[in-house]
């Protein structure tokens, strides 16, 4: 289903640890469970990645250790059932 982020957050959690550890602090765009960017802001994470990738289809998160970092902001043009 486009726009189901569910396996990307998925390989984000999966793969906290080891993704803190390289990218701690800074905002990562997963898709297709593979980091495709980092940056220093959500806003700039989105406007980049957007530029190559459709809105809905790529996962931004905080890169930080434990689960207040987890951004629960959900935007698709997709209707879940």
């Amino acid at each position: 289903m486009p726009g189901d982020l569910r396996d990307e957050f998925q390989y984000y959690l999966d793969n906290q640890d080891r993704l803190v550890e390289e990218y701690g602090g800074k905002v990562v765009v997963i898709k297709d469970h593979k980091v495709i960017g980092t940056y220093d802001s959500e806003l700039e994470a989105v406007e980049e990645a957007s530029k190559h990738h459709e809105l809905g289809t790529f996962l931004v998160q905080k890169c930080e250790p434990g689960s207040d970092s987890y951004l629960f902001t959900y935007h698709s043009r997709v209707a879940f059932a």
